[in-house]
């Protein structure tokens, strides 16, 4: 049975998300039930997620709870709540950080991803606009603004990449899916030739690609193992004649996707 865990943050929720997610991946063998909550900045939205862990509590179910709350009240709520079982990022660091800096901390809520740089944020903002107007290449012009153009068939990771290398890295990402008419070609799609140096290719095993394109389409010739294989194998051909640089997807994160692409852009 997957254990349920709450992300709960009165921001955005992209620091206890980040270090949840990487905590949890230490334990391959465990199942887990991620839910975030973001914005939760007052009592009575926080009372609401606090009535569903109760609940679980009570049934013997009782969840993992990673929090990022600056307000005192509803870090006590919590702890009443879920004992043993919260994780609080704040308070597992900022005592020790206060120790060492010799001074308290005055906690402002959202204030970590402006710290040091004024305009990180508002690049990531930007970031976030342009990958979702240039998702699933519904708009290609303004590809030169891009930092990187990920390419791959359909659901092999490009758009979750995209808007987390905006929301992560700052990086104007756009994205291409390769349809059953570029796959038949040996030529690289026309609108990519001109920006072939800012290309990523991500592939993904075709057993995996046909598990979840069936949750999306179930029974579908756009689902079926055949459909997937060839897709998968067509696409490839085409990265390896192109000199694309190509990303597996199918058993790696993506914090992880977005470390190697990251890596090929600064190669």
């Amino acid at each position: 049975m997957s254990t349920r865990v709450f992300i709960l943050s009165d921001h955005t929720g992209i620091t206890a998300a980040s270090i949840s997610r990487a905590l949890l991946a230490q334990f391959p063998h465990q199942s887990f039930e991620l839910e975030e909550h973001p914005f939760l900045d007052s009592l009575e939205k926080v009372t609401a997620i606090v009535t569903e862990i109760a609940r679980l509590n009570a049934e013997h179910q009782p969840p993992l709870v990673f929090s990022s709350f600056v307000n005192g009240e509803i870090r006590d709520l919590l702890v009443r709540t879920c004992g043993k079982r919260l994780f609080d990022i704040f308070e597992a660091f900022t005592p020790p950080l206060e120790k060492v800096l010799g001074e308290p901390a005055s906690p402002v809520t959202g204030q970590l991803h402006g710290i040091g740089n004024s305009g990180s944020y508002t690049a990531r903002i930007k970031a976030l606009d342009y990958a979702m107007i240039h998702d699933d290449g519904s708009i290609t012009r303004n590809y030169e603004k891009a930092d990187v153009i990920l390419i791959g068939v359909s659901r092999s990771g490009k758009t979750p990449t995209c808007l987390y290398l905006a929301l992560h890295n700052g990086l104007q990402a756009a994205n291409y899916p390769l349809v059953d008419e570029d796959l038949e070609s040996s030529r690289l799609p026309g609108v990519l030739q001109e920006f072939k140096s800012k290309l990523v290719a991500l592939t993904i095993d075709p057993r995996q690609l046909h598990r979840i394109r069936q949750q999306r389409r179930p029974g579908s010739r756009y689902a079926s193992p055949g459909q997937c294989e060839w897709e998968v194998h067509q696409a490839e051909n085409l990265f390896r004649k192109h000199h694309i640089p190509v990303i597996d997807t199918t058993a790696i994160s993506i914090e992880e996707i977005a470390v190697h692409i990251t890596a090929e852009i600064m190669h």
